[in-house]
């Protein structure tokens, strides 16, 4: 998609929780060893109508020997679907996630030790909701700074979950279990894309659904302190002086970087189950820009669908996720990318077709042909052309 006028080269930066999850070790990599998986062309087709310069691609499982994001390149995405043109990234990058690695611990306080709850992020297996950054640019590898392992406790005034049956602050999790629990449900990764003469920090994560848990809302306050995470480091200085990252360097963002926000926050600004503020956190932030992508697909979808979407205050056509409506959030705004002040908006959008767009099938309702998300993408202006 990426073209170049008088000033600067126009890139589209893209998030899609892709829902390419699946329910056991192995189950992604058969399913993308060949062209027959109906699920993972229609992902497939959405990003080769949308053509994303740059693509966040959630919920997709780490698979070590990488052949999971090969495969999904090789046998989908270079492939055309329905008369969409094959899309190609010469740049991926993933790596390990929280999701799945057991703790040893009874993180979910059941009485047992084991199974996705007690993980350092929910999974049936290490893996299991993964994350892959797929670039029609050169990622700088040695640069990357990746926060898999940092530690809850080290954010100062970490939103650590009381057990409300006693009257100590911040004790859901015990001393020992605080000693080694870490922050990111699956990943935070800063991935600089070399784009011309300029870098661009793309900044990636995936934090925890702020629901499933019970009144200590362990998973609401992880959330909060995940996407605080970003906030802080944008922020840099003082600020981020108490990250450290999985290498052992300490600080944030170096003050003036380019860089874009990208993932499935799981916060909707006004609904849901979120600690109220969590998404403002970056939605506030000053040195970054919200360009409020919108669809006439969601609207329509919370009009249609009706539930909890009658009482909400958000606007629906900022939605992303169409989500049970009876019971349950209703439809909500919970994927982003969010480019700094230094990068010119140029346009932006969500893929959500109506009932009467032919592409509809690609969205459709429950249940869903390709993920219960929407693709959200953003245009910018990055840098100077030179000899224009």
């Amino acid at each position: 998609m990426a073209h170049r006028g008088h000033d600067a080269p126009t890139v589209r930066f893209a998030t899609y929780n892709a829902s390419l999850n699946r329910n056991a070790a192995g189950e992604l990599s058969r399913d993308l060893a060949d062209r027959d998986n109906a699920q993972a062309a229609a992902v497939a087709e959405v990003i080769q109508r949308e053509r994303p310069d740059v693509l966040l691609i959630n919920e997709f499982d780490y698979v070590a020997d990488g052949s999971a994001v090969r495969d999904f390149s090789r046998n989908y995405l270079q492939i055309p679907h329905h008369g969409a043109k094959p899309i190609d990234y010469r740049y991926s990058w993933t790596a390990q996630v929280n999701t799945g690695v057991p703790s040893g611990f009874d993180l979910n306080n059941n009485g047992t030790v084991g199974g996705g709850g007690d993980a350092f992020g929910f999974g049936l297996f290490p893996g299991q909701y993964g994350m892959v950054v797929y670039s029609k640019y050169p990622i700088d590898s040695r640069n990357i700074r990746t926060f898999q392992k940092f530690l809850w406790k080290d954010m100062p005034g970490a939103l650590l979950p009381d057990d409300p049956a006693t009257a100590a602050p911040r004790d859901w999790y015990s001393p020992q279990e605080q000693a080694v629990l870490r922050l990111s449900s699956k990943s935070h990764w800063d991935l600089p894309v070399r784009i011309g003469r300029n870098t661009v920090h793309v900044l990636v994560s995936h934090p925890t659904p702020p629901s499933f848990d019970g009144a200590e809302d362990r998973n609401g306050t992880r959330n909060h302190d995940e996407i605080r995470l970003w906030a802080d480091y944008i922020t840099g200085g003082r600020r981020a002086g108490y990250l450290y990252d999985d290498r052992g360097r300490r600080g944030g963002l170096r003050p003036g970087s380019s860089f874009v926000i990208m993932g499935d926050q799981n916060s909707d600004p006004r609904d849901g189950d979120s600690v109220p503020g969590a998404i403002q956190q970056l939605l506030d932030n000053p040195r970054l820009t919200d360009p409020e992508p919108q669809s006439a697909g969601g609207p329509e979808a919370a009009t249609l669908q009706g539930g909890a979407n009658a009482a909400h205050l958000s606007d629906p056509r900022y939605d992303t996720a169409d989500f049970s409506d009876v019971p349950g959030p209703g439809n909500l705004r919970a994927d982003y990318v969010l480019p700094s002040k230094s990068l010119r908006i140029k346009g932006s959008g969500i893929f959500w077709p109506t009932t009467t767009d032919p592409l509809y099938r690609l969205t459709g309702a429950f249940p869903f042909p390709t993920s219960d998300h929407r693709s959200v993408w953003v245009d910018v202006a990055v840098g100077r052309q030179q000899g224009c």
